[in-house]
């Protein structure tokens, strides 16, 4: 993790450079596609799903405090949004197109104002403000 000075304009730029935004997408599909079948399924998604902790770090919810039941309602939802339609299974196509819409939406939420934010290595955030800094030298 690292702590790092981002706006909306640097994850924008990010997604509308097709070639590195698609790169970045690809590889995190690829590691994700643990059967190599070019499908991602739920099981295969669910563990980097349950990773982002949306309740909590998003409405401060504790999600220990859900029942699993609710848990799983809330993450298949979020697969949901990945399968566009609606087969039961996520393509390279449709993983792209909805990290996309994601990452617009977190520059949309971000503005203009530029935010001090800790990033993970290898997220899509880090590699945007990677791409920016080696633009800038």
């Amino acid at each position: 993790m690292s702590v790092e000075i981002l706006d909306g304009k640097t994850i924008r730029s990010f997604v509308e450079d097709e070639g590195a935004f698609n790169s970045s997408v690809d590889g995190r599909f690829a590691a994700l596609d643990t059967d190599r079948d070019g499908l991602l399924s739920y099981s295969e998604m669910a563990r980097e799903l349950m990773s982002l902790r949306v309740l909590d770090r998003h409405f401060g919810v504790d999600e220990a405090a859900m029942s699993p039941d609710e848990l799983g309602q809330l993450y298949r939802g979020l697969y949901a949004r990945f399968d566009h339609d609606g087969n039961g299974a996520v393509d390279l196509g449709e993983f792209r197109a909805e990290m996309k819409e994601v990452m617009l939406a977190v520059a949309n939420g971000i503005g203009f104002l530029p935010v001090q934010m800790v990033v993970e290595e290898g997220s899509f955030l880090k590699v945007a403000v990677d791409r920016e800094l080696a633009k800038a030298a």
